[in-house]
């Protein structure tokens, strides 16, 4: 189990690693708001079609539980991410949401009983630091940049950390497949809804541009979101939540590859502050007790 854990986290670090150049490309022939539609029907069709059996075995009261991981977890970072990467470079996107490990921690803290050591209260202040001075130095190099909108990953961030914490404490019972699959069964008519009232249908153009875009997006959908998700789901019920979202500080290295091919402009102390996020949540993890203790009850 324990070398099983590290192969699911390198497959998710390339994975979604990979996502952030992607969701570039399809914002190149698509607004924000069709790449994030069109990511949940892709993903919502793949997931369905092969989990159909799973969303059967679904009991009344799993479904709240899978409606709210099904927001939190997937429909707002969708959407989130899309608008994000219209006014940042994808790097620095990846590397925000390598703040995810560090609001799953005070979350857990705050709201599911999880224990709060002193190594970690330190690599949530390291973190936080590093986020703060990746934002002023990204300012700085790319003034026509608007890092305003930076401010939209660390709320994704946070999406995935209150998800992952109720993963673990409410949804245990439930399996990956199942949990994903109900995910977007559940969001798939909002994210059609969505798609039709952004005026799509009355404005697309079956150009080059929008060729490629729906084929970035599609990869996204159904390899970056469906089969992720079902890869991640099972991290989450064989590991603890601190190790699960420790993937969110590997996928820099693959999304900061893609970045520097497709010509971002990366600087010295962006570096520095992204190293600094990444000290932050090793602190967080480097701890010989138990990493995290939850006391489940009823609800």
């Amino acid at each position: 189990m324990k070398n099983l854990k590290w192969i699911y986290l390198i497959i998710l670090s390339i994975v979604w690693g990979s996502s952030f150049i992607l969701i570039k490309k399809a914002l190149i022939g698509l607004t924000a708001l069709e790449v994030g539609s069109f990511r949940i029907i892709f993903a919502a069709v793949f997931l369905i079609l092969v989990g159909f059996k799973s969303i059967s075995r679904l009991s009344l009261r799993q479904w709240k539980w899978i409606i709210l991981s099904g927001f939190l977890g997937s429909f707002f970072p969708v959407y989130l991410f899309a608008y994000a990467e219209t006014e940042i470079d994808s790097a620095i996107a990846s590397i925000l949401n390598a703040t995810t490990p560090l609001l799953t921690l005070i979350f857990g803290a705050l709201f599911f009983r999880s224990v709060f050591s002193q190594n970690k209260i330190t690599g949530v202040i390291v973190g936080l630091l590093g986020t703060a001075g990746l934002i002023i130095s990204g300012a700085s190099i790319n003034p026509d940049q608007n890092y305003m909108y930076s401010i939209l990953v660390i709320m994704a961030a946070a999406c995935y950390a209150m998800n992952v914490n109720i993963l673990k404490t409410r949804m245990s019972d439930i399996s990956p497949l199942g949990i994903a699959a109900g995910n977007f069964s559940v969001l798939f008519l909002p994210a059609v809804l969505i798609l039709f009232l952004s005026g799509f249908f009355e404005n697309v153009e079956f150009n080059d541009a929008f060729q490629f875009s729906i084929l970035s997006v599609a990869i996204l959908g159904i390899i970056g979101t469906g089969v992720a998700m079902i890869i991640f789901n099972k991290l989450v019920q064989i590991s603890d939540p601190v190790f699960t979202t420790s993937v969110t500080y590997t996928i820099p290295v693959v999304a900061l590859g893609w970045g520097v091919m497709d010509g971002e402009i990366f600087s010295f102390w962006q570096l520095i502050s992204a190293f600094v996020i990444l000290i932050g949540v090793f602190i967080v993890n480097k701890s010989k007790s138990l990493i995290s203790r939850y006391r489940k009850q009823a609800i």
